[in-house]
């Protein structure tokens, strides 16, 4: 094993050990050792790395794909820079590497009725009822889709309206809690998923399941969703990715904000609370909406202008 490799394979365990999930970062930091052992280099250095964060592995570099390498090796080197001075930071001005991602999808509520009606046309019958339960819970809650594919049975609490989610991303864990008619709507899949599944020491445990009974693959929701999308006759606007079941959670962030905008709430003071709802490692990653969606971004403009104890409520035009 080179010196390079065992570095990175302690990095990652360091990491690991730290409480981070680096599954991502494992990968790209492997791809890399691979491309510098095969030109006989043992530490980082800002030719090799441009050269592999360039090089096509597998796939086309897009800007995204490129930033993404760079920013793996360069956190590696400033780690590896204070055991080996020698190692090299690649520079953050290293070619125009910034990559703008794209505005989420918004869904409204005729948008969110009518996803609702077209999972309603899916067969077997089964499957329809789960992925209207399976958006309706994503609309309700803001869940993560690959957190609602992993919950089971024993983390719904219908009586107390409660929704464990645990060891999610960052190895975070939250209660959700959900609205009355949400667990109604929850209440009557459960139980026909029970007549489907059947009650048998061996049936999976899973909440949301397949027309094998089995837990449905996180991995493979686009694919339904997708087809439920083109039923439903929704489009994305110039500039959008074309609509992802994930753009769920992007409308009840945003939309919860705006309402706490146009009832004239502290925003700022209450974004603590949405980031803990969402499972965000901090507010940052919610205040993004706020740059993210032109609308939100109008809201906060104007009550950073409006005079002091003016009203700040009503929607923008």
């Amino acid at each position: 094993m080179s010196t390079l490799r065992e570095n990175v394979t302690d990095y990652l365990a360091m990491r690991r050990a730290m409480g981070f999930k680096v599954e991502g970062l494992n990968k790209l930091l492997l791809s890399f050792v691979g491309f510098c052992e095969a030109r006989g280099a043992n530490r980082v250095q800002n030719d090799l790395a441009v050269e592999w964060a360039t090089a096509r592995i597998k796939v086309p570099v897009s800007d995204a794909l490129f930033a993404r390498r760079m920013d793996a090796v360069r956190i590696f080197a400033r780690y590896q820079h204070a055991l080996d001075p020698a190692t090299q930071i690649p520079p953050e001005a290293t070619r125009n590497r910034r990559y703008r991602p794209k505005e989420p999808n918004v869904f409204t509520e005729d948008e969110v009725r009518v996803l609702l009606a077209a999972a309603d046309t899916l067969s077997p019958r089964f499957k329809a009822v789960t992925w209207r339960t399976l958006i309706g819970l994503l609309a309700a809650t803001g869940m993560r889709p690959g957190e609602a594919c992993r919950l089971t049975l024993d983390d719904i609490d219908l009586g107390n309206g409660v929704v464990q989610v645990l060891q999610t991303k960052f190895d975070k864990s939250r209660l959700v809690f959900i609205h009355p008619t949400t667990a109604t709507v929850l209440g009557h899949y459960l139980q026909v998923r029970q007549d489907w599944v059947g009650a048998t020491a061996q049936a999976c445990p899973a909440v949301f399941v397949n027309s094998r009974r089995e837990a449905i693959n996180p991995d493979r929701l686009g694919v339904t969703f997708k087809q439920i999308v083109a039923a439903a006759g929704i489009t994305s606007e110039p500039g959008h990715r074309p609509p992802r079941l994930h753009d769920l959670r992007h409308t009840f962030a945003v939309t919860t904000m705006l309402d706490w905008y146009r009832d004239g709430q502290d925003v700022q003071a209450r974004l603590p609370l949405l980031s803990t709802w969402l499972g965000h490692v901090d507010p940052a990653s919610t205040y993004w909406y706020l740059h993210a969606v032109p609308e939100l971004l109008a809201h906060a403009a104007r009550r950073l202008e409006a005079p002091a104890g003016a009203p700040t409520t009503g929607s923008v035009s």
